[in-house]
């Protein structure tokens, strides 16, 4: 095995290989990309000028938002690129680059979901000393905390991928490329690489789930203790938004990394997988947008000027 040619290449052969399907799809693409980035910059732009918004919240929706729009942009301009290119090819190193900051960006969001969640329980169960649990110093804190959960995931994941081999000039069904796609290519002993896979997942995965359930349970009780019906729905509105997008992220990675089988992708896997990587950026803006009053308010606020301004 040693004396065969290695690979320092792949080829990704997308959604379809149809050419009037990919020009189809790269003005698809280029739809949501567009849309990623634009709602999610007017999120931060929203929340960095109004001084009303200056809160633990929103500070974390600003961070979410930046996390949404760097995930996009790892996968969705090679997409688009794949799509009009004649040679659909990504090197070893870039491939390696992208599974590094595919995980790295997935975990920091999962991560800080979960803080959201923690925020929306200090908020309706300790409303009292919110001011004092969520300052400002803690919000640095947990945001940072969730950027260096993410990094160390990717490090541990694609760090002994340098040692891999592939013996052949592989072709990754899929549009980009994914860690358990890889590992089932490799010609090297793989088992030590899924091991860690499985490791992470359940330590940067399943904790932040966990912590999202156990501030779920505590909010609904709070919640079914609150006697007015308008209180309730009023303390409900405030988390039907993050519950959303946690369902939408959770439902669709699951499914994809934690199954038995690890080997190439099928077209079902290959869609459910644009649900975390290329759908979930850009719903989440326009959710927490529909779902937020304050940011409504904001918006509305804006377009009304900018109508004033121009007449």
């Amino acid at each position: 095995m040693e004396n065969q040619n290695v690979t320092t290449e792949f080829i990704l052969l997308g959604l379809s290989s149809n050419p009037e399907i990919q020009i189809l799809l790269f003005f698809v693409f280029l739809i949501i990309y567009t849309i990623t980035v634009l709602g999610n910059v007017l999120i931060i732009l929203i929340i960095r000028t109004d001084h009303h918004l200056h809160t633990p919240m929103f500070y974390f929706l600003s961070h979410l938002a930046f996390v949404d729009i760097s995930y996009s942009t790892v996968t969705v301009p090679k997409i688009m690129a794949n799509c009009i290119a004649n040679q659909k090819s990504i090197s070893l190193v870039g491939c390696i680059v992208q599974i590094f900051s595919i995980i790295n960006f997935a975990c920091v969001d999962f991560s800080l979901l979960s803080v959201m969640a923690y925020d929306r329980y200090a908020a309706i169960c300790n409303p009292l000393h919110y001011s004092t649990i969520m300052r400002k110093q803690i919000c640095r804190q947990l945001v940072g905390g969730s950027w260096i959960m993410g990094f160390l995931d990717a490090l541990i994941n694609t760090y002994p991928l340098k040692h891999l081999r592939f013996c052949w000039m592989p072709s990754i069904n899929h549009y980009t490329c994914e860690l358990p796609v890889i590992l089932s290519l490799s010609c090297s002993h793989t088992f030590n690489n899924y091991i860690l896979l499985i490791a992470t997942s359940i330590i940067f995965g399943f904790i932040p789930l966990f912590l999202i359930i156990l501030s779920y349970i505590y909010i609904i009780s709070s919640i079914l203790h609150i006697h007015s019906a308008k209180g309730r729905s009023k303390a409900f509105s405030t988390c039907s938004s993050h519950l959303i997008v946690v369902c939408m992220f959770l439902f669709s990675v699951v499914f994809r990394y934690l199954k038995p089988n690890f080997k190439s992708p099928t077209d079902l896997e290959k869609v459910i997988s644009i649900q975390y990587t290329i759908l979930t950026p850009m719903l989440n803006p326009i959710i927490y947008s529909l779902k937020n009053k304050e940011i409504k308010v904001v918006i509305r606020n804006s377009l009304k000027n900018i109508g004033n301004i121009s007449i």
